[in-house]
């Protein structure tokens, strides 16, 4: 390229430089010096054009140069003109893409849900000084909820430093924070308390707040299932009791022995990988339970034997002897099935529609009856299914291959029921629903991080008590990798972003187009 391209393209470089200076100001960066900076340079580059050309400039015939400069300033003065509405309209619109492999600035599904279900208008008040390192992340978080539902969820921050009267209202002491969650308006609405709270404790806080009334949870005991609290050392149900208080659940637990019935306030009744026989007695108040219309989860396990067969097949389930076992969908151990083959049931559509797997370690399988044995009005349908490729290993300790009357193919892992039961007399409730699951140690706190496994067995929950809005994705325990910018970084980054590199695209544009015309 000749030294008169090279000078023309300094001179387009610097009246690009020159007339984008205010955008700088007072667009992109707000920096004086950068903006100064800019106008200088592009100054001086549009000087050491004039210098360089002043003959061809005070030439009479000078039309061409002429013509070039006006065409070039109008050229810029477009673009620019062009950049600053495009921000304008991107300002106005405010249309986000959340790009992240997490989905971290989206809210999950049931946060969406809980938000249209909410009846009343719902109020967050974060007593956070604005020079709190959570301010910012807080802020977000109540943007995308009032985002997501404008009409009922509303927010607002006060610094507690300068509200003495909230302060003491709600007893913080020096550097403390809080978040007020309530329900509708007025001094006397319901509310609850949080600490900094991410969006599984604040969309929990909504849920309950809404619940009109905490259904009880029964869990039996006293033949070997997973306790509530589990002892030293021990494996237990710490995490779903925790899940389940926060979906407004009340968990407790439940010996039948010397009982006749189930208490009346029983919502639902889970037997979480019972070892021992149920005795009759027990087995009746569970019979006559189901026949009022109760709500049963059971969960089984392998090499476990818990008398209930005769009970569960009169609502068409009957456990398979053995343990379930994949030679292709496992986790690396044929015993430790991964599946997502589901059945046609609300309670794992949102995890088809997601995508995700269900992992079930040695779990059991079930059998479906669908005439003979089971009650009359009894319908039984399957939940997750294995893979095709599955058999049932009836000696998993000595062989892991699939063996000559071994039942093979597809198999149930897990199976409801639901039977009318409006004609019962001391009736509980217009349906008695059943879930079987044949794999109780995804309920322990190890396994309960899981998230498809979780959301399993609460849409299974939400599905046995009638709940069809806690059949959902609830938020994910995500792993973040995020990156904190400094409000200079931040300038600097929207300089770079929306000022200089659109800006060297344009000049770059430009010289191949004034080199190009002037061959």
């Amino acid at each position: 390229m000749r030294a008169t391209h090279v000078t023309r393209v300094l001179g387009a470089f610097g009246l690009l430089l020159l007339l984008s200076s205010p955008f700088t100001l007072f667009l992109t960066s707000g920096s004086v010096a950068l903006a100064g900076g800019k106008a200088v340079l592009g100054a001086a580059m549009l000087a050491a054009y004039v210098v360089t050309h002043r003959r061809e400039l005070g030439r009479e015939g000078t039309r061409r140069t002429g013509r070039f400069l006006a065409s070039s300033v109008l050229t810029t003065l477009g673009v620019l003109g062009a950049l600053v509405a495009l921000n304008v309209l991107a300002f106005r619109k405010n249309q986000r893409w959340d790009l992240t492999r997490e989905r971290i600035f989206s809210l999950a599904p049931q946060t969406v849900q809980t938000l249209a279900g909410l009846k009343e208008k719902a109020h967050v008040l974060a007593l956070v000084p604005p020079t709190h390192a959570s301010y910012g992340e807080l802020e977000e978080l109540f943007r995308r909820y009032h985002e997501a539902a404008p009409e009922v969820f509303d927010y607002a921050f006060v610094d507690p430093r300068r509200e003495p009267s909230l302060t003491a209202k709600y007893q913080l002491k020096e550097g403390q924070t809080l978040v007020v969650v309530s329900r509708g308006e007025g001094d006397a609405a319901p509310h609850t308390t949080l600490p900094l709270p991410a969006e599984q404790e604040l969309t929990n806080a909504l849920i309950q707040l809404s619940a009109t009334g905490a259904q009880k949870v029964y869990f039996l005991e006293g033949h070997g299932e997973w306790p509530l609290e589990p002892p030293p050392g021990g494996d237990g149900l710490t995490e779903l009791r925790r899940q389940l208080q926060r979906e407004g659940y009340r968990p407790e637990p439940l010996n039948l022995l010397g009982r006749e019935e189930v208490p009346r306030d029983a919502g639902l009744v889970i037997i979480a990988g019972a070892k021992q026989d149920y005795s009759a007695p027990e087995v009746a108040a569970l019979r006559t339970y189901l026949g009022e219309g109760g709500r049963l989860l059971y969960f089984t396990d392998a090499n476990t034997d818990d008398g209930l067969g005769l009970f569960l097949a009169d609502y068409g389930v009957q456990v398979d002897e053995g343990v379930a076992a994949d030679p292709k969908f496992n986790s690396g151990n044929p015993f430790v099935l991964v599946s997502n083959f589901y059945g046609k049931h609300a309670i794992t559509r949102p995890l088809q529609e997601r995508g995700f797997n269900v992992q079930l370690p040695t779990a059991r399988s079930f059998t479906l009856i669908r005439e003979g044995f089971l009650l009359p009005g009894v319908t039984v349908e399957p939940v997750l299914f294995s893979s095709p490729y599955a058999w049932v290993e009836s000696r998993p300790l000595e062989d892991t291959t699939p063996s000559s009357g071994e039942k093979m193919g597809q198999l149930t892992l897990v199976a409801s029921a639901s039977r009318d039961t409006r004609a019962a007399e001391h009736k509980r409730f217009d349906e008695a629903r059943l879930v079987a699951v044949g794999e109780s140690e995804l309920l322990l706190d190890p396994n309960w991080r899981y998230e498809a496994n979780r959301n399993l067995v609460m849409n299974a929950l939400g599905w046995a008590s009638l709940q069809v809005e806690k059949i959902t994705l609830r938020p994910p325990d995500r792993e973040t990798s995020t990156l904190e910018l400094s409000e200079d970084q931040m300038r600097t980054l929207r300089f770079v972003s929306t000022d200089l590199f659109p800006l060297s695209l344009l000049g770059v544009g430009l010289a191949v187009w004034l080199s190009r015309r002037n061959r």
